[in-house]
């Protein structure tokens, strides 16, 4: 595909040649407070201080609330008229702190929606894949934290749903821009000593919090899942949670990358058939084959996954080589791909446990996926605990 005409075509996305829309602004540098707690204040006022952040000669006149969604953020959908060029987006994307409690705490001590913020102020346009067109962005420790984006379905784009199951084709374009993805920062330590906020407390907290409660969440999840888990997977799975400080440390210990880190197939979206990457209020520095391992699990039916499995590792390893990154050696990657399918399987059942984080009969389509991928290649034998 030729990244001109898609992005001429496509001006409500992001890629790293080129940004149509609002330019990046730090939230410390906002003159204008964007900040908002629930859909009914996203009113032609708040939206005329969005725009005044950029255009001082563009009036707002109304605002439409197309659609809410209620999960680990509230997601809302937009209409916007307002007398400027159409070069400026009519359909925005905004995202908000969770109107459910349990998701809003899940999320909130360790700060997601502001991580995400930050991602698209100071991070998007590094990253060699599609995302999203930034608006504007502002996050304030105590106060919240705002995001608005460009809808992609105005530049005739497709946003993909959780339970989506994909074809090997279509698995096959996602692989491609991961490796791409990964092989930007591979072991860039320059890069990573610039965007090193992604390491940093945030993410020490969410790893202390996800440790503190791994144990309780994982017997209530596997309770919840009833015959969706093999009965035989529930020990190794109760001494993974017990033991889960360790376990992240052994699937930290290999080449370090940026990482989306919730690959999941409702986070992608889809223009010209080309895959872009949605929701990054989980990104950070770790292996890049915990991606594809999580996009693996979620996203493909286990039929299509033991079919295509080892072509789609192939594949990437190829697609790293490609992109310059030397020595991968097939076998410790297949090793490493069967240790990180424990993270979204973990992911899956804590999300059942908490509850209100995506749609029931969605969640328990995704465990059923990411149980069976675990079962099949033994995965949690692959960690040493």
């Amino acid at each position: 595909m030729h990244l001109g005409n898609f992005q001429k075509e496509n001006p409500g996305i992001l890629t790293r040649f080129n940004f149509v829309g609002f330019s990046p602004r730090s939230s410390l540098q906002m003159k204008h407070n964007i900040l908002a707690r629930r859909p009914s204040d996203l009113n032609a006022g708040w939206a005329q201080r969005v725009v005044n952040c950029h255009f001082s000669h563009v009036t707002v006149s109304r605002v439409d609330l197309v659609s809410v969604d209620i999960g680990t953020t509230t997601r809302v959908r937009i209409a916007v008229e307002h007398d400027g060029p159409g070069t400026i987006s009519r359909k925005w994307f905004v995202k908000l702190p969770s109107l459910a409690w349990r998701p809003r705490l899940i999320t909130a001590l360790p700060g997601l929606l502001h991580t995400e913020t930050r991602f698209y102020n100071e991070t998007a346009q590094a990253v060699p894949i599609a995302v999203p067109g930034f608006l504007a962005g502002q996050s304030k420790p105590g106060k919240g934290a705002t995001l608005v984006l460009n809808d992609v379905t105005e530049s005739g784009a497709t946003a993909g749903n959780p339970d989506d199951a994909l074809t090997a084709d279509r698995a096959t374009l996602v692989i491609k821009q991961l490796a791409r993805l990964h092989a930007r920062f591979w072991n860039k330590f320059d890069l990573m000593q610039k965007y090193a906020w992604l390491a940093g407390p945030i993410r020490q907290l969410e790893d202390h919090l996800g440790t503190a409660l791994a144990v309780p969440l994982m017997k209530r999840g596997l309770r919840q899942a009833e015959k969706l888990i093999p009965f035989p997977l529930h020990a190794p799975a109760i001494n993974y949670a017990r033991q889960r400080r360790r376990a992240m440390r052994f699937l930290s210990g290999r080449p370090q990358t940026l990482v989306h880190h919730d690959c999941h197939p409702g986070n992608l979206f889809w223009s010209q058939s080309q895959p872009g990457l949605l929701d990054w209020q989980l990104v950070r520095f770790g292996e890049g084959i915990g991606d594809v391992a999580y996009f693996l699990a979620t996203a493909l039916t286990p039929e299509v996954r033991r079919n295509h499995e080892a072509n789609l590792l192939t594949t990437y390893a190829e697609e790293l080589t490609k992109c310059g990154i030397e020595n991968i050696d097939s076998e410790i990657l297949k090793q490493r791909y069967r240790a990180h399918l424990v993270y979204p399987f973990e992911a899956m059942v804590v999300s059942l446990a908490v509850g209100g984080m995506i749609k029931l009969e969605t969640n328990r389509e995704l465990i059923r996926r990411v149980a069976t991928a675990v079962n099949d290649l033994d995965a949690f034998a692959a960690i040493p605990l």
